[in-house]
């Protein structure tokens, strides 16, 4: 009777074991299958201001860094992507008569086109549009062409 009990007891414990492997096994995490890494999203480019602040669809731009005397307004961006931004806004430039402190702001409507982007040399893993284009369709500062194209800094 006793070795019953004792193969009895040994079978249980044996089931036992057997049941708390499984189920620790089962329960183990498995390793994961090496899925397709997504490829990192390129940020768009930024447009660098007076002040070194890169900045992506800005309202408001300053041309003529030195005295303010020049700069974009209103602007509402149509498109802004990896090679090229259009823009509708405002010119707002400073006549300098009699001289710029007197002068008086007159208000020109613009087409503002900023493309060639290049690694920022401020830093590099970020790129800038380089180049501006100004297009007046309708009146335009004393001096202006139609067209003028400005290179941003860098």
């Amino acid at each position: 009777m006793r070795s019953s009990t004792a193969r009895t007891a040994l079978i249980l414990c044996a089931a036992a074991a057997l049941a708390a492997a499984t189920g620790a096994a089962s329960a183990a995490p498995q390793p994961a299958r090496a899925a397709a890494a997504p490829r990192p999203r390129q940020a768009p480019p930024v447009l660098v201001d007076c002040l070194w602040h890169p900045d992506v669809r800005p309202t408001n731009f300053i041309l003529a860094c030195g005295d303010g005397n020049s700069r974009l307004v209103s602007l509402h961006w149509s498109h802004w992507n990896g090679t090229s931004a259009t823009a509708k806004g405002v010119n707002m430039v400073n006549d300098c008569k009699p001289y710029c402190a007197a002068g008086r702001f007159h208000a020109y409507p613009v087409v503002v086109k900023l493309d060639h982007p290049q690694p920022w040399k401020k830093k590099p893993h970020q790129r800038h549009y380089t180049r501006m284009t100004l297009v007046y369709p309708d009146g335009r500062p004393q001096g202006f062409d139609r067209t003028v194209t400005y290179p941003l800094w860098n």
